[in-house]
């Protein structure tokens, strides 16, 4: 019986045999029109809320012009917010107050003659740290690591380590050719049999052994 298991809400089990509350599979706790989340990625907080689209995107409305797609094997840690391009406000005029959003029908004009905004990206296996904020339209590539605290715009390639306010590179994971492999061997696509099977060459980094699963 494979223990990594999608549809459970609570993936972590204490010794005890208790699950972790702070932990939970997003695709079994979000069902909101503009989020896509891959199978096993999880987010933590330390103060579980009742809506888990609302806490890591708030500004992200049904219906809104843009969307926020999660990669599979995403790793959430507590306090990490995706701040959508809904929550920008118009900067070509003297002022930037939203006076549109509180009249019903300006907000609809506005709302219709708004064009498509840009979509948030987090490909798979990446770990977003403590604390971190996504800005609109920001694209991170499969494997990238976020540090705790950082403020990260624009795209950030594969297997990076960013961190800092703006974000900024500070080393790529692997050399380029063992980025070009894990890109194209995909395990997170894996079914769940073959990705345990594989976890001693995932652990250990042994891309020759991974190939070879």
């Amino acid at each position: 019986m494979p223990f990594l298991n999608a549809a459970l809400r609570h993936p972590m089990r204490f010794a005890t045999g208790a699950s972790n509350p702070s932990i939970v599979h997003l695709a079994a706790v979000i069902d909101h029109p503009n989020i896509t989340v891959g199978r096993h990625s999880y987010a933590n907080d330390f103060d579980p809320p009742q809506d888990w689209a609302a806490r890591l995107a708030p500004y992200l409305y049904p219906g809104a012009p843009e969307r926020l797609e999660l990669g599979p094997f995403c790793q959430i840690a507590h306090g990490v917010r995706f701040i959508t391009a809904s929550a920008n406000h118009a900067m070509t005029g003297i002022s930037t107050y939203p006076f549109d959003i509180f009249d019903p029908a300006r907000l609809a004009v506005m709302m219709e003659g708004g064009g498509p905004l840009p979509d948030t990206v987090i490909g798979a296996d990446v770990w977003i740290g403590h604390g971190a904020l996504i800005l609109p339209g920001a694209r991170l590539g499969a494997g990238v690591i976020v540090g705790a605290g950082a403020v990260v715009a624009g795209e950030v390639p594969p297997y990076c380590i960013v961190a800092g306010n703006p974000a900024r590179i500070l080393r790529r994971r692997f050399a380029p050719e063992v980025i070009e492999a894990l890109l194209a061997l995909r395990w997170w696509d894996w079914p769940v049999a073959r990705i345990e099977a594989a976890l001693p060459a995932l652990a250990g980094a042994d891309l020759a052994a991974l190939q070879h699963c």
